[in-house]
Formats: C-alpha cells, structure tokens, sequence
C-alpha cells in the first residue's frame, strides 16, 4: 500500500537538474517511487516565480507558493495589489515565503541591519494572504518575538499557515499554533544535535504537524551531506514515527490529511 507522503516545502527551481538527466520527470518519478504524491513547491523571489508556477501547471500531483524571502533584496518594492495578481491562478496555494530572518542579513549594512524593510514585507504577505484567502508559508530565523508579534497585529489567524523548517523552542510552537498555524519539520529534526527540537517534534499534536525537506537544502540522516530532493522526505516521516511511537503510515496519514484540510484540496 503506498504511504501518499506529502513534501510540503521544496524549491524544485533550485534542484540541479543534471543529477536527475536534465528533466523535472525523473524529480517526480523519484519522488512517487518513494512514496511521495504531494510537492508544494515554494517561491522565494518573484524573478523565478514564473519557473515555479510553471513547474506546478505541468504537474497535477505539484502547487505552488508566491512571495519574496525575507532575505531577498531588499530594494526590491512588493504591493498587496502586485503579490495578489501572481497569486490569482489555482495552481498558487500559499503566499511566500515570508517573514523575518535577522540572521542571514546582520551586519551588511545599516539600511538593512534596521530591518525595518524586512517587517513591512512580511505586513504586506500577511494582508496578501488574508485577502486571498491562502495560507501563509512562514520562516523565522533569530526573529521569533517580532515574527509572532506581527502575525498577531496582522490577524494572520485568520488564514493561518505553516511555521516551516521549524527550529524554535516550544513556546514559540505553542504560540503559532495557537493562533491556527500548522508546525512543518525539515530533515534537520533527524540531526542528532536537534535534542530539543526533537523534544517540540514530539509533542506536536497530530492534526497540526506537516514534513517537509527544503529541499535542496536541509537533506536528513541518513542522507545528510547530499543535496537534498522531495524523495527524501520518506526518512524525515520514518524518523518522526520512530520520535513520536507510532509507524510512518499514521505519519503519512496525517501529514497528508493536514496538508490537504490547510490548502482546501
């Protein structure tokens, strides 16, 4: 019986294709031929959103986000007017990925060090969302007390979304899903240093927790090291069932069901 696995974040632009013969079929045969039928596909600029949405036009079991990274420039101007048009196609489930990330962009400039640029962006995903009625697709990196803050003075809940790539503690996590978000783990939960988010893995309730790979980035144990593909999203699922004492087919199961009950398909 095949498991039906859902990869809820990847970037397929980014795979280099010539480990997979040049084609995005061989990245979603491999993909089914471990089990994995769902790929939300993630925008992070708006330059390569076109291949993103593409990529989701020709594949039935593929969707896609649109959004800008928070560490995408920042002169680049982004509009609720603007961010809803590219989201106005069925194809298009989520918006972003967004939010803060004061990490990757401490210490370049001043202009940037404000990060002033950062939160406006995030507002205007936010009210993108609420006014399209797509969920939120949320990164947070040394950020969590203004990321919270905002998606609170936004009303995020009433879209909710994912926490993805989820790294912080458990307040944080109980926070986010106290205000409808869905908590997504990447292959870094299967790292052996990730004692405490392993910790937050296992007391995340059923109906909120999703499994992602980040891909290319991000690729678990026992594939750490290599560049990392939706396919891959099987060990995250089998590790999670092992963390939590239950087996990767109510892993699979419930993963999928959340997955479709947040995007409506």
């Amino acid at each position: 019986m095949s498991l039906n696995l859902v990869d809820s974040h990847c970037h397929l632009d980014m795979l280099d294709l010539s480990e997979f013969d040049d084609h995005m079929d061989h990245v979603i045969e491999r993909a089914k031929a471990s089990d994995v039928t769902d790929i939300l596909s993630i925008s992070v600029d708006l330059d390569s959103f076109p291949r993103v949405l593409e990529t989701a036009q020709n594949y039935p079991n593929v969707y896609a986000s649109v959004g800008l990274h928070p560490c995408h420039a920042a002169e680049e101007i982004i509009s609720v007017n603007k961010l809803s048009a590219l989201s106005d196609d069925p194809r298009v489930i989520a918006i972003g990925e967004t939010g803060l990330d004061y990490y990757m962009n401490k210490g370049s400039d001043p202009l940037q060090d404000d990060f002033a640029w950062q939160r406006e962006r995030f507002r205007i995903h936010i009210r993108t969302a609420i006014k399209m009625q797509k969920p939120l697709i949320i990164h947070t990196r040394d950020a969590r007390e203004d990321t919270l803050t905002i998606l609170a003075e936004e009303n995020a809940h009433q879209i909710g979304g994912i926490m993805h790539c989820f790294v912080e503690d458990s307040a944080t996590a109980e926070k986010a899903l106290d205000m409808g978000f869905y908590i997504s783990f990447s292959g870094i939960v299967t790292f052996k240093n990730a004692k405490a988010l392993q910790k937050v893995a296992k007391a995340i309730p059923d109906d909120r927790i999703l499994i992602e790979t980040d891909s290319p980035y991000l690729a678990p144990v026992p594939m750490r090291g290599k560049k990392n593909q939706p396919a891959y999203v099987a060990y995250i699922a089998e590790f999670l069932a092992e963390l939590r004492g239950t087996s990767i087919e109510h892993i699979a199961k419930i993963t999928r069901d959340n997955y479709y009950r947040l995007f409506r398909l």
